[in-house]
């Protein structure tokens, strides 16, 4: 006999009026699965994008959003070799869904469940595997950040910016954190105990003095890293900052965020046509370098997975903060407020336990 659950489903990506909270069987876990009964959901800003149509790894077709979530094991299906389970029935665990994770349970392969560590709550564990896991592979993997390391984090109070610092204070290294508006600065005055110096906030008439201010009151030539999923007017700044030898990690492009519930085609035609360009001749010349990622393609790198996870737990980063709760029938207005860059930190539903 198959379980219900709830679900937050799209029929075709487009408008995130199209969002529907609808009820659907649950068959018991397949071998190599594993059923979580959800209890956090994280919310992410590929969310949006994805059910919008503008995110690449979009599912074609009706789909379930969500990329992580935190909850219980309640079944396990047949074994698989090669997909032994960490955990076991009636552990409580955070996991990567590569979509799916709005719901109230689902069956996910075993290899995408993590425990969840001890002392923890549900929303921090939500809240955690695709921030940390982007802030890790963007600055340590492909940025090579280590201690004394100078580097630029856009939207630094965010879910991924705020793991970033956290990451890169366990590192040694020191962070120039943008964000998009004032009261966001005062929140990482108090909150990471940044230099007022340190933190530039973007849109201002004196924004790239104060990107030169910051780097030289740490003495820096220039930026070795910066860490940038905002693109748009504030990428040729940060860039032609780089020091020699420095490498601009670029994740995302919020700044291509329609402002309302649909795509917006001729807004989005005219930021397609003034995108950055870059000559790769002059990338020679200053000796500086661009790498792209999208976290997508981890989630499929199951044999790096616990690699990964290991080198965030051997930096002990504190729990993520979360800014934001909201119920889990409040799905649709969560993501409303999140890509209107109106939220400090992450953002996650919550579901009580039935």
């Amino acid at each position: 006999m198959q379980d219900k659950r709830l679900a937050w489903r799209i029929e075709r990506a487009g408008s995130l009026e199209r969002l529907r909270l609808v009820e659907e069987p649950l068959p018991p876990p397949a071998a190599g699965e594993a059923q979580v009964a959800v209890r956090a959901v994280g919310l992410n800003f590929a969310d949006a994008l994805a059910l919008l149509g503008l995110y690449s790894a979009t599912p074609p077709g009706p789909f379930v959003p969500g990329l992580e979530a935190a909850g219980v094991v309640r079944a396990i299906g047949a074994a698989v070799p090669g997909r032994t389970p960490r955990v076991a029935v009636g552990d409580r665990v955070m996991v990567l869904t590569r979509f799916g994770g709005y719901a109230t349970a689902f069956n996910v392969d075993v290899r995408y469940l993590e425990p969840l560590p001890a002392g923890w709550s549900f929303e921090s564990g939500a809240a955690f595997p695709v921030q940390a896991l982007t802030a890790w592979y963007g600055l340590v993997r492909l940025g090579g950040v280590g201690a004394g390391s100078v580097v630029l984090v856009q939207s630094a109070a965010g879910g991924v910016g705020l793991n970033a610092l956290a990451l890169l204070a366990r590192l040694g290294a020191r962070a120039v954190a943008v964000v998009g508006n004032p009261a966001k600065a005062e929140f990482l005055r108090a909150h990471a105990a940044l230099d007022p110096a340190r933190i530039v906030v973007r849109g201002r008439a004196d924004y790239d003095a104060r990107l030169d201010a910051a780097v030289a009151g740490l003495g820096a030539s220039g930026f070795d890293v910066v860490f940038d999923a905002v693109l748009g007017r504030w990428f040729r700044p940060a860039f032609e900052r780089l020091a020699p030898e420095g490498r601009y990690v670029l994740y995302g492009a919020a700044d291509f965020m329609p402002k309302g519930r649909r795509r917006g085609w001729a807004r989005l035609a005219g930021q397609w046509l003034r995108r950055p360009r870059l000559d790769p001749l002059a990338m020679i010349a200053s000796n500086r370098g661009l790498l792209g990622f999208n976290l997508i393609w981890l989630f499929e790198q199951f044999d790096r997975l616990p690699g990964a996870y290991a080198a965030l737990a051997a930096l002990a980063l504190p729990p993520p903060y979360v800014g934001q709760r909201y119920a889990f029938a409040d799905a649709r207005g969560a993501l409303e407020e999140l890509k209107g860059g109106r939220t400090i930190g992450k953002s996650v539903l919550t579901i009580e336990a039935s």
